[in-house]
């Protein structure tokens, strides 16, 4: 399989790339999680011909999209989804903070194991919500849910949503099904609804399966809202399209409410990235996917002798590595000035740790890497 075409460098500084415009020139930005890869010919080709119709006024979600989407759910993940549980959504940052608002009251508490990407526990903050933090821990080399803690979570008064990263972010872990029975089953216990934020979930890197909580079995589908994006993976973040599966048609009902004349409607153009990704990008999706592993491979052997201990990501392209044994203030800021910008782990619920984005060229990622080594060992233990 080639995947020559991932060394392609392409100068994004004019751009207005938010990545790349966010530091000095001398800094390399590893840190807000889009790619720095031509996004597929497919893409490409599907947005070019829906300009050259000429007319880009307010545009109908296509059947076809719907069709495809399922389609998607289906062969990707065993999933049986119906078109009238789609909701189609501008980005999926939105949604979470919606879900909040629309399904949950103001003493309410929700809850939302961590470290985690940080909208999950902005959303409750933002609208004055209970957040009750459940700590992640480490087994067999892999980011878990505290299962003690989060029964006794669940059992609060208080508590009504649980909010899941899965794949998980930043700490790459795939959630395995028995792991998500498990939190169904508290779920049902408890009587919670369950958001299940799954953006990444078409970029594992190991031999796993993704499995969406929803499709576990009926009563899982009817307390889940799940949401998907093929922003991520296709690497089309800015054009602004994410989209909600929810069973419950009370739960639609309600999101579907509070999403009135607050959140638009998704740009057409998404609308045909998103068809074009999910009928015709496989290939170049698996091509994505050898280049991602030879990156994280990179990394693993950069940290091998180094104070530096990253727990092997599952899937997407974000390290989440251990800075602890460096003894620093702000690892963040120490990389920043070695010339990486990486995200500060303060940001994820962790200040000790970063999280590196390798969605980057190999020679991108070789020069970062060599100087955080260099930095690192500048450093007296």
């Amino acid at each position: 399989m080639d995947i020559t075409e991932f060394d392609k460098v392409i100068d994004r500084t004019q751009m207005n790339s938010v990545k790349w415009n966010r530091y000095p020139s001398d800094v390399i930005p590893m840190w807000v999680a889009d790619m720095d890869f031509d996004s597929p010919t497919c893409i490409k080709s599907a947005i070019q011909k829906r300009v050259e119709e000429g007319v880009l006024g307010y545009t109908k979600i296509p059947e076809s999209l719907n069709k495809t989407i399922i389609q998607h759910c289906h062969n990707a993940y065993h999933w049986n989804v119906q078109a009238n549980q789609l909701i189609h959504l501008p980005g999926l940052v939105c949604a979470l903070h919606l879900a909040v608002r629309a399904l949950t009251s103001q003493n309410d508490t929700v809850i939302v194991p961590g470290p985690v990407y940080y909208h999950l526990t902005k959303a409750p903050e933002l609208a004055d919500r209970n957040l009750e933090s459940i700590p992640l821990i480490i087994e067999n080399d892999r980011w878990v849910i505290n299962e003690a803690k989060l029964e006794a979570a669940c059992a609060s008064k208080t508590a009504k949503m649980i909010m899941l990263c899965n794949p998980h972010n930043p700490g790459g872990t795939v959630y395995r099904k028995e792991e998500l029975e498990k939190i169904h089953a508290l779920a049902e216990k408890h009587n919670l609804i369950i958001v299940s934020d799954e953006i990444h979930c078409d970029l594992i890197l190991d031999d796993q399966q993704h499995t969406p909580i929803a499709s576990l079995n009926s009563d899982a589908a009817q307390r889940t809202i799940t949401l998907m994006s093929p922003s991520k993976t296709y690497n089309v973040a800015g054009l602004g399209y994410a989209f909600a599966v929810i069973a419950n048609d009370e739960l639609r009902k309600q999101f579907n409410n509070a999403r009135q004349c607050v959140i638009p409607e998704p740009n057409l153009l998404g609308l045909a990235a998103a068809e074009a990704a999910y009928k015709d990008g496989e290939e170049w999706r698996q091509r994505l996917i050898g280049y991602l592993r030879n990156n994280r491979e990179i990394i693993k052997k950069s940290l091998l002798n180094s104070p530096l201990k990253m727990i092997s990501s599952e899937a997407t392209y974000l390290a989440w590595i251990d800075a602890s044994e460096l003894h620093l203030d702000d690892p963040y800021r120490f990389f920043l000035e070695a010339g990486v910008g990486i995200s500060a782990g303060a940001d994820f619920g962790n200040s000790q740790f970063i999280r590196l984005n390798f969605g980057c060229t190999k020679s991108t990622l070789e020069q970062a890497m060599m100087r955080i080594s260099e930095a690192v060992s500048t450093l007296k233990r």
